[in-house]
């Protein structure tokens, strides 16, 4: 295999990684359109109904490729699951745990399945699980984290040397440069999530936006309790939650999401991003950000 388009049937091997109610259909769509792999995310989703809605906006938009992200520790990953094979995608992502029957469930319908890992060992018994390509996601990358992080150029030619299956990198990459060196790691292919924010299509709100391009290297941060990490920016109420370690909870972290990401309330709930944000410093299409990072490669 050349790269990860061919398994996807993509033109370009980038994965738009999940990113919550920030997803949306436009976004999703756009990044198909450019060539990429566009990708749902379900972990925000209250029903069924919803995700067949989301999957019927986004083929209003695009005839191109692109699937949806399955948390394995989310309740209602066997019925999101269902719909997927109902609603005929070709691919699917899974991540925060072992795929386990959600792989064999996709596989005999025929549906690709990618997931994501943050450790050798779990790459190993994602293969062993019957995946069809791990996404190696190191600690700079935003959201959910592992307890142990493992950078990215440590981590994505550790996994390549483990596996047998395509690699993808994930985590830091926003420009041709790590887009580049993804691919000299041994990865197939590249998943990005920040870097998609900060575009025209995304649904973010402009000062949610505005926060992510003013953010320096050093302006995300690490909260979460000894089982579980989420990498967030650097805000006042972030501030207050580093100095009040209780209220790290993961029921805490994730509240008031929406009114944060779509209003722009940056008081009232933190913003995941990655590292990445630092080289970030304005709102592209979604095309212009593709093709500046696929460059003459």
């Amino acid at each position: 295999m050349k790269d990860i388009s061919e398994l996807l049937g993509c033109r370009y091997p980038i994965i738009q990684g999940a990113m919550g109610v920030i997803c949306n259909p436009e976004l999703v769509a756009a990044v198909s359109e450019a060539g990429g792999f566009g990708l749902l995310a379900t972990g925000f989703m209250k029903d069924e109904e919803f995700l067949r809605e989301q999957i019927q906006a986004v083929r209003k938009l695009t005839d191109k490729p692109f699937g949806a992200n399955l948390a394995a520790i989310n309740p209602m990953n066997m019925a999101f699951a269902q719909v997927m094979v109902e609603m005929d995608l070709p691919a699917v992502t899974t991540s925060a745990g072992q795929p386990g029957n959600l792989v064999a469930l996709f596989k005999n319908e025929g549906i690709k399945v990618l997931h994501v890992v943050a450790n050798v060992e779990n790459a190993v018994k994602a293969e062993e699980a019957g995946v069809d390509a791990v996404i190696a996601e190191g600690s700079e990358s935003g959201g959910l984290q592992g307890l142990a992080g493992v950078s990215t150029l440590v981590l994505t030619p550790l996994v390549a040397d483990a596996v047998k299956i395509p690699v993808v990198a994930a985590g830091g990459i926003g420009d041709a440069r790590g887009y580049r060196a993804a691919f000299a790691l041994g990865a197939k292919g590249v998943q990005i999530g920040t870097r998609f924010i900060a575009s025209k299509e995304c649904i973010a709100h402009d000062q949610a936006k505005r926060a992510l391009c003013q953010a320096r290297e050093t302006d995300t941060v690490l909260l979460g309790t000894d089982k579980f990490r989420v990498r967030v920016i650097r805000t006042p109420v972030v501030e207050n939650l580093l100095k009040n370690p209780e209220d790290q909870s993961f029921a805490r972290l994730v509240q008031h999401q929406d009114e944060a990401w779509l209003k722009g309330r940056l008081e009232v709930s933190p913003l995941a991003a990655g590292q990445v944000t630092g080289m970030i410093k304005s709102i592209k299409s979604v095309r212009e950000i593709t093709e500046e990072i696929v460059g003459e490669f």
